[in-house]
């Protein structure tokens, strides 16, 4: 396992032409981190997971997640780029050469952005089987009908991995099967049968609804086998849940650096406010508590990387993760005091932030029922 320093190196000098200052400002107008996006596309961040016979880099989840991880440690966003990242899981694995060679180069090369990931529904929530939207063959092409939401980027992508029932659920033997994935053209589909609309959210992270009305797409945008879609949809969430991880991580850095940096300067009664215990302890358990998380991290991704079973660990990783970030915000806002809820500090951004993530992608909860069941072997809970 390595550290990836030089990628590390990279990523914070191109971070330090981004400040704090850039993230609020595009909060503050419910902006697009183009030029963000743009350089990190240039420098080969973005392309990071695509093969080399592609135009990309050619690396693992592993290097992917530390990029991510030094872009929440220095203060940024990525929630407003991830998707291109580990819906790579996907695609690598399971798309047709056709589907790699038309996309992946141009992907690599930022001409185009493969952002949004449409699995979650209204009613289904993170009952994925039960999603109803539904995409039915008419000779060479496929009828979309259905509603998504909470999809982010949908707005600032060209394509669109998209889940969708192809057999009705009460015509198959069991509830994961008859669902299939589609590489969805944004571009073609919008006006077409496809309406996109925002939602209004506590942090900056360009969320829509979708609406399908008879959207029609080609026979070939079908990724893999029909019916198959959920096992291949498993690889993208792994990889989501171990880069959300790394992403939490970054955030506990943050929050962590903030606070243990504001309790050695900050001087009340005659003396730093650090040398006392009860500031102290909470920002050293905050450290405990991170380090803990990177390592199940870090496991993941291995196994990840090695193409072996991961998915205890991805979530594992994921609340273990999210848990420690959202306990470190907390200390470094009891930290600052007031000066925590002060815009200009970025703290209050980066707990709203940090905060998603114990919901999503998916929740708290559904990661014990799956531990409870699947590790611990008790009974089904739902």
């Amino acid at each position: 396992m390595t550290d990836y320093q030089d990628i590390r190196d990279s990523v914070v000098r191109l971070c330090q032409r981004f400040p704090n200052e850039y993230w609020r400002k595009l909060e503050a107008n419910t902006a697009y981190p183009d030029e963000f996006i743009r350089v990190l596309t240039d420098e080969g961040f973005l392309s990071v997971l695509i093969p080399e016979e592609y135009g990309g880099v050619g690396l693992g989840v592993e290097a992917a997640g530390v990029i991510l991880e030094e872009i929440s440690r220095s203060g940024g966003h990525p929630g407003a780029f991830h998707a291109q990242m580990y819906t790579m899981g996907t695609v690598l694995r399971h798309g047709s050469q056709a589907q790699k060679q038309n996309y992946l180069p141009k992907i690599a090369a930022g001409e185009l952005r493969l952002q949004a990931f449409g699995v979650t529904e209204p009613v289904a929530g993170t009952d994925t089987t039960s999603i109803r939207t539904f995409a039915e063959r008419r000779g060479d092409h496929y009828r979309v009908n259905g509603q998504k939401v909470w999809i982010s980027r949908a707005q600032y992508s060209d394509l669109l991995l998209l889940l969708a029932r192809t057999t009705p659920r009460d015509q198959v033997a069991r509830k994961t099967e008859g669902l299939s994935v589609f590489l969805v053209d944004i571009r073609e589909a919008v006006g077409n049968g496809l309406t996109i609309r925002p939602i209004e959210t506590m942090m900056n992270h360009h969320t829509t609804e979708l609406f399908f009305d008879d959207l029609d797409i080609p026979a070939d945008a079908l990724v893999g086998e029909e019916g198959r879609g959920f096992r291949y949809i498993l690889d993208g969430m792994n990889a989501e849940r171990i880069l959300i991880a790394y992403e939490c991580i970054g955030d506990c850095k943050f929050f962590i650096d903030r606070a243990t940096a504001y309790a050695s300067e900050r001087t009340v009664f005659g003396r730093p406010i650090g040398q006392n215990q009860g500031v102290q302890f909470p920002i050293a358990r905050s450290y405990a508590d991170m380090r803990a998380a990177e390592l199940m991290t870090r496991e993941a991704a291995r196994l990840f990387d090695a193409g072996e079973a991961c998915g205890t660990e991805a979530n594992l990783a994921k609340l273990l993760a999210s848990e420690a970030s959202w306990r470190a915000g907390d200390t470094c806002v009891q930290t600052h005091g007031g000066y925590g809820f002060a815009k200009e500090y970025d703290i209050e951004r980066k707990l709203r932030e940090t905060r998603l993530y114990q919901v999503a992608p998916i929740s708290t909860n559904l990661i014990l029922s799956y531990v409870g069941e699947h590790v611990l072997k008790m009974p089904r809970s739902f």
